[in-house]
């Protein structure tokens, strides 16, 4: 096949993908199910507790948060 020379338009920027969770429409929404789970798994492992009623932003960055606390995520 051919190669088309599309000039890496295929390619993906992951550092344009990652937008601020201020910004996100749905950040007022409840956390995922994948969100609520990760986040409890961190909690525990920092030793911390999860507070009730993070939205979906509010849970995003408190992951970021205990992942930097505990060294996950790098």
């Amino acid at each position: 096949m051919a190669d088309r020379g599309n000039g890496g338009a295929d390619r993906v920027n992951p550092e344009a993908a990652i937008k601020d969770p201020d910004e996100w429409v749905t950040g007022d929404e409840p956390p995922t199910a994948a969100q609520e789970s990760y986040l409890h798994t961190l909690a525990r492992e920092a030793g911390e507790e999860v507070p009730d009623g993070l939205t979906k932003a509010e849970a995003s960055r408190r992951i970021d948060e205990l992942q930097a606390e505990t060294g996950r995520g790098r």
